[in-house]
């Protein structure tokens, strides 16, 4: 039995759940990138960066080729590149909309901070009659 088309998706996801393997897939979206580039326009550690390294080579994201003593990646599709750009669409309309928010939230702060309070009623006694304990009746 085939895994199901879902379950591969949700593993080709996890793949890209990760900020290294994010920052890795955009530095070769321009280009192919050494490792050495790598390391210093990630900022991460040389193990940590063959670990992430490794998690895309597996999940056929990259390829690696050696040149001398150097290793070379590049992405193993152009629509990697693709892929990271409507993802960059995604976000940005997720987070125009969380803007907007949060500007309404601020207008409506403001609005109260402005306007003048209006002070609570005091609250009427109750004609009601507290509950009956059941243990006789109120006299």
């Amino acid at each position: 039995m085939s895994t199901p088309l879902y379950q591969l998706k949700a593993d080709f996801f996890k793949t890209l759940g990760h900020p290294v393997r994010i920052r890795v897939l955009e530095l070769l979206s321009d280009r192919e990138h050494g490792v050495a580039e790598m390391l210093r326009d990630t900022g991460v550690e040389p193990a940590y960066l063959s670990q992430q390294l490794a998690v895309l080579r597996r999940a056929n994201m990259v390829v690696a080729r050696r040149e001398g003593t150097a290793v070379y990646y590049a992405l193993t599709s152009p629509q990697v590149v693709e892929l990271l750009r409507i993802a960059r669409t995604i976000l940005s309309g997720v987070l125009a909309g969380q803007a907007e928010l949060l500007a309404d939230l601020r207008t409506a702060a403001a609005a109260s901070l402005t306007s003048p309070t209006v002070a609570a009623a005091p609250a009427e006694p109750s004609s009601r009659r507290p509950p009956s304990t059941g243990r006789g009746r109120p006299g």
